[in-house]
């Protein structure tokens, strides 16, 4: 198996995709080889990392976010390739459908497009009822956030009454001018629309938030166990696990076309108490009432 990733193949979403496989009989270095190509954030790499895993033939390929994903797409058109934590496959061209993906591609998606954005927003919303203005880090050469980010935010900022600075950040270095950009704009707050440059490692987003004083709000919980404040999104873990299914069925002789794409149906909200006291927040019980995870 080959195993294709934006920045590294290392984490909890990672460890639970290999302890799901060990669960299913795929031991590695005993019933399973995998070879691990990483582009440690040099996106631009993944096209020659996704060739050199085709030149040495794996059985399946595990594509983990939009960037690989496309680079493997790219790359074969027979290896059959599993996706993991991929919004919209579909929008984007990656399959032809959920039911029916075709080809040589399926798995699962991380959100579910048309209501996630706007539900984060009215998170925010809820958390902050007074904000007037909400500064977006987003990373627009993600094809996928490209596509939705454009279609979905806007709307639903007006709609909850924010007004809405787009800050386009395609290079980890451009994360600290960033949210000094927003800053000084006069956010009131810093929404992270989940990419992976903003997740690893996990804390970078979440000290540089807490300097600048804004709430921030993100789409993995492992930044707020980082130290970010609030976080609403699908559980890694759990579809990562989904998809160590797919590689099962698949390694035992289903084809990838024949498998339909998962979308998750369970979001996490999670908060930290301690942040949100070091920022002079008090979380509405309304919140910490439905609450998956506090962190105290």
């Amino acid at each position: 198996m080959g195993l294709l990733c934006s920045v590294s193949c290392t984490g909890d979403a990672y460890d639970a995709l290999s302890d799901e496989l060990r669960k299913l009989g795929w031991i590695e270095g005993t019933t399973i080889l995998i070879e691990r190509k990483e582009a440690g954030r040099r996106f631009d790499r993944l096209p020659a990392l996704a060739a050199d895993l085709v030149r040495s033939k794996p059985d399946l390929i595990v594509a983990v976010s939009p960037q690989p994903a496309r680079a493997a797409k790219d790359a074969t058109s027979e290896i059959p390739i599993v996706i993991l934590f991929v919004a919209d496959p579909v929008g984007v061209g990656l399959a032809s459908s959920l039911a029916r993906p075709g080809g040589n591609l399926t798995g699962v998606a991380t959100l579910v497009p048309g209501t996630f954005i706007g539900k984060a927003l009215e998170v925010l919303r809820e958390l902050l009822p007074e904000a007037k203005r909400v500064a977006a880090l987003v990373n627009l050469s993600n094809e996928v956030l490209r596509l939705l980010f454009p279609r979905e935010a806007p709307a639903a900022a007006i709609k909850l009454g924010f007004q809405l600075d787009v800050l386009d950040v395609r290079e980890a270095g451009e994360i600290p001018g960033a949210i000094a950009t927003a800053k000084a704009q006069g956010a009131d707050a810093l929404w992270i629309v989940g990419d992976p440059i903003f997740h690893t490692p996990p804390n970078v987003v979440p000290d540089l938030a807490s300097q600048a004083g804004l709430p921030s709000i993100y789409l993995i919980r492992e930044l707020v166990r980082a130290g970010g404040l609030i976080s609403y999104g699908p559980d890694l873990r759990v579809l990562a696990r989904r998809g160590a299914h797919y590689v099962d069925r698949i390694l035992k002789g289903v084809k990838p076309a024949d498998l339909p794409i998962e979308q998750p149906s369970k979001f996490l909200l999670s908060i930290n108490l301690k942040t949100a006291k070091s920022l002079g927040l008090v979380i509405p019980a309304s919140l910490l009432a439905r609450a998956d995870e506090v962190i105290e």
